[in-house]
């Protein structure tokens, strides 16, 4: 039920009768009456000098308790630990299985910090395995954990710090710093700092709607993130379209495994497609006609992120395409090169019965393991040992870039390549900057031809 609050307040003298607590104090909030016993005069003086306070500070007092809204968030505080339990167990029926796990992790990380004293907690990696694993893991709520993680959990319990702590700054600002952290004392990644603190920015949020704290402490702490790692994808990593098709044919050749793969990897690097979109990518999601470009209705990606997160107990979650919504569709037109490739995948394995063309040997959804294995053989066939030691084409991934670079030096406008792509072009440019300027030579080729046409009247 919604509180009701009122500014309207009223104390009258402390008053004695015959009693076991013989001093009552009582105060009209609204209209509504309360009243409050205690032992001794003195005790009653300090509950109405607290009251008297609040009233003259402006707080705002709840109707149904008689209580300001300061001493009725002491009384209904509660610990971090459970808070952060309380806001996975919010969040947790509509996120997808991946950002389960990310909150488990910003939780796991947090929660270490926000202790009354480190004097007997356990060891750092037991610690992520009992708090990851148990304490922000929903799914394993009703399980009974092994005894050195109900331990680990039990201390938590008991030397968690309240919520209403992180209305002090300096506490939050050890937090901060606190997510800054890896296990092995190293310092993490820009993007994954940027992520956590998104995260426990969130939570804080939470708080001030379940009235445990006032207001969001965090954005009046001054507090920077390390320098981030440049986001730009290097040529040093991307093959050339001959690099990329000699790399195809050494996955053809790595027997039944590398023949049932190589339109999977011809996906990524004609289509730019992502991984995980490929992974459920069935034949109803694909035109392709006998001659001529086809194209690919991307709506769907499968990534992996263990049976521990998803509601269906299998390793493989569902989900729509990447920040876009459920229901829509990219649409990615391939070249007859793919089209025959899919084709020979469709006549010499079929699909199976939920549509999918790709899957393992034994029918399975294609894994990240299994798939990586064979493109490291695949590199180590197919291209020089100087290049095999190389960043190039280090991960399957690379064909992506392969391909948005290609389509790019060919000179196809941004918004194009960004919509192909499932980029924005904002995005894009960040990315693929380098591979943008490398097109200046081409691009001033073409502006001074326009101008020679211009000044000299013809073509």
């Amino acid at each position: 039920m919604e509180r009701q609050w009122s500014y309207t307040f009223k104390v009258w003298a402390i008053r004695k009768r015959e009693r076991r607590l013989p001093y009552q104090l009582r105060w009209l909030v609204g209209t509504r009456e309360h009243s409050e016993s205690f032992l001794t005069v003195g005790l009653a003086e300090s509950r109405r000098a607290q009251l008297v306070t609040a009233a003259r500070a402006g707080e705002p007092f709840d109707v149904e308790s008689g209580l300001p809204k300061s001493m009725l968030r002491e009384r209904e505080d509660i610990s971090w630990y459970q808070h952060a339990r309380n806001y996975i167990e919010m969040k947790w029926p509509d996120a997808p299985a991946s950002t389960r796990r990310t909150l488990a992790e910003a939780m796991a990380t947090v929660t270490p910090v926000l202790v009354k004293d480190t004097k007997g907690m356990a060891d750092v990696r037991l610690v992520r395995a009992a708090l990851y694993g148990w304490a922000f893991n929903k799914n394993r709520w009703e399980e009974e954990p092994p005894p050195e993680i109900r331990a680990v959990l039990t201390w938590f319990e008991r030397k968690s710090l309240p919520t209403s702590a992180l209305a002090d700054r300096m506490t939050v600002r050890k937090t901060l710093d606190g997510l800054k952290r890896k296990l092995d004392g190293g310092t993490a990644a820009a993007s994954s700092i940027r992520r956590k603190r998104a995260i426990f920015n969130n939570a804080l949020v939470f708080a001030v709607d379940a009235g445990l704290l006032t207001d969001n402490p965090l954005p009046r702490v001054s507090w920077s993130l390390p320098e981030p790692v440049e986001e730009e994808v290097t040529p040093e990593s991307v093959p050339d379209p001959e690099q990329a098709r000699k790399l195809l044919a050494g996955v053809r050749a790595q027997g039944k495994r590398g023949r049932r793969l190589v339109a999977f990897f011809g996906c990524m690097y004609y289509a730019a497609a992502r991984p995980a979109e490929v992974v459920g990518l069935r034949l109803t999601d694909c035109t392709l006609p006998r001659r001529g470009w086809g194209v690919l209705r991307l709506q769907e990606t499968r990534p992996r992120v263990g049976a521990a997160w998803t509601d269906d107990g299998q390793a493989h979650d569902r989900r729509g395409l990447k920040k876009r919504s459920r229901k829509a569709v990219r649409p990615v037109p391939i070249p007859p090169e793919l089209v025959a490739l899919l084709r020979w995948h469709v006549d010499a394995y079929g699909v199976e019965p939920d549509g999918r063309l790709f899957r393992t040997l034994r029918g399975g959804l294609v894994q990240e393991s299994g798939y990586g294995e064979v493109w490291a053989r695949a590199r180590e066939a197919a291209l020089p040992p100087a290049e095999a030691a190389s960043l190039l084409a280090k991960r399957p991934y690379d064909l992506r870039h392969t391909a948005v670079s290609t389509w790019l030096g060919s000179g196809v406008d941004p918004q194009t390549v960004a919509k192909r792509a499932g980029h924005s072009v904002t995005v894009l440019f960040r990315v693929y900057a380098k591979f943008v300027s490398n097109n200046d030579d081409a691009a001033n080729a073409r502006i001074s031809a326009r101008l020679s046409e211009r000044a000299t009247g013809r073509p």
